[in-house]
């Protein structure tokens, strides 16, 4: 991590230092500044086929690459609810919050105009909605954010081979995937 800092944002020093890679200390007036962790959320959306939603992201980091739904969640919003804002703004569909099932959390970094975000991404599954037999059938009925996602699409996620061969945004997506894989055949216990 960067001292992203020229001076103390306080006292206007320019003496303020980055300590051991986790907060910034001016020794001028005492100020400390943790850097902490951002959290962002992401759902995987699967049918009876294995299949599951992905979008293909169209802006940076990682324009063009697969991404699961999901974001950041926003100031005094909960995970469940920053998946159901996410879920309208990027796909135009409304899910409620107790439609997300948890799965697990994993460490991300996410490079956005030249400063990395350390994140937590927290991964829960939802069900296809019950008036769609694929996920395919549900694309074609989802309205996705332009600005958000170049276009939507299904692949079939069975083994961790198939999970490799994703061209995905975040590592953090594909080892939540892979935890999901494992719950599904009952070898990972939560």
């Amino acid at each position: 991590m960067q001292n992203d800092f020229k001076m103390c944002p306080i006292c206007g020093s320019k003496k303020i230092k980055n300590q051991e890679n986790r907060k910034w200390i001016c020794p001028d007036c005492g100020f400390d500044l943790y850097k902490n962790v951002a959290a962002a959320v992401g759902v995987i959306i699967e049918d009876s086929h294995k299949n599951i939603l992905f979008e293909v992201r169209a802006k940076e980091p990682r324009n063009g690459f697969l991404a699961i739904p999901g974001g950041f969640i926003d100031f005094d919003e909960s995970a469940e609810e920053a998946l159901c804002r996410e879920c309208f703004e990027e796909l135009g569909v409304k899910f409620d919050q107790n439609d997300f099932h948890y799965i697990c959390t994993f460490p991300n970094t996410y490079p956005y105009k030249k400063i990395e975000y350390k994140t937590c991404d927290i991964f829960f599954k939802a069900e296809l909605p019950k008036k769609y037999n694929s996920i395919d059938d549900f694309i074609k009925a989802l309205k996705p954010e332009q600005s958000e996602v170049l276009t939507l699409c299904s692949k079939r996620v069975a083994t961790e081979e198939d999970i490799e061969t994703l061209p995905l945004a975040f590592e953090s997506s594909a080892k939540a995937l892979k935890k999901y894989l494992a719950m599904q055949k009952g070898e990972y216990k939560r």
